[in-house]
């Protein structure tokens, strides 16, 4: 017996072929709380990784359509996105379709319509879709500290990737499981490259607290 998500799959597909590169749509099976297909997937997340939403989701979903709302990628680009709830037969949540349009690329390809996809106030966030989803905080996080810079990650000097480590420790993001391999795989850095970073700036900050000289 098919997975009753997988008639959907064409329609992330056509979504993702006719807007590539530029959007991303992801299937979320409200069952298992998996990813069940994504489709031009630039948000570095694959089937079968956990969607990160509240485990009580299914009773609140009341509406057909979630959005659209405001996220960061993991490289700090802008989304807009929009959520549909899909049904089965008897009108239960089976499934959420995710559409992600990456509005930066417009932004930064034709600078002269920038104040037409400006987000003029921060679009509200759904926070039963996305209370737990600890990646978009990441995201969030690594988006603020390069717009700080107005830099990429790929012009970080070794200074500045050691901040930018501790401003993640510091937000507590190294406390949650599976962090470490998720970052790693932004910043292009081997896990035990993260790992030996954060032992030396947490000693580092360690020796300022007592007021040592390091």
């Amino acid at each position: 017996m098919s997975h009753p998500l997988t008639p959907f799959i064409p329609v992330c597909d056509a979504i993702a072929t006719l807007f590539s590169p530029h959007v991303e749509a992801v299937l979320h099976d409200l069952d298992s709380g998996l990813i069940f297909h994504i489709a031009n997937a630039f948000s570095k997340r694959r089937a079968g990784d956990s969607s990160l939403n509240e485990a009580d989701l299914t009773s609140s979903l009341e509406g057909d359509v979630i959005g659209p709302y405001g996220k960061s990628n993991w490289d700090g680009r802008r989304l807009k996105a929009i959520t549909a709830v899909l049904r089965d037969a008897e009108q239960r949540p089976i499934g959420l379709l995710c559409i992600n349009h990456d509005i930066e690329a417009f932004a930064g390809a034709f600078d002269q319509l920038k104040s037409m996809v400006d987000i003029a106030a921060p679009m509200p966030k759904t926070s039963a879709l996305m209370a737990e989803d600890w990646r978009e905080a990441v995201n969030s996080v690594i988006g603020d500290f390069l717009g700080t810079r107005r830099a990429a990650l790929a012009g970080l000097t070794s200074a500045d990737m050691d901040e930018l480590i501790g401003m993640l420790d510091a937000r507590g993001v190294f406390a949650i499981r599976r962090a470490v391999p998720y970052v790693a795989e932004i910043l292009k850095l081997s896990r035990a490259t993260i790992y030996n970073r954060l032992g030396v700036i947490r000693r580092k900050q360690e020796t300022a607290n007592r007021g040592e000289p390091w």
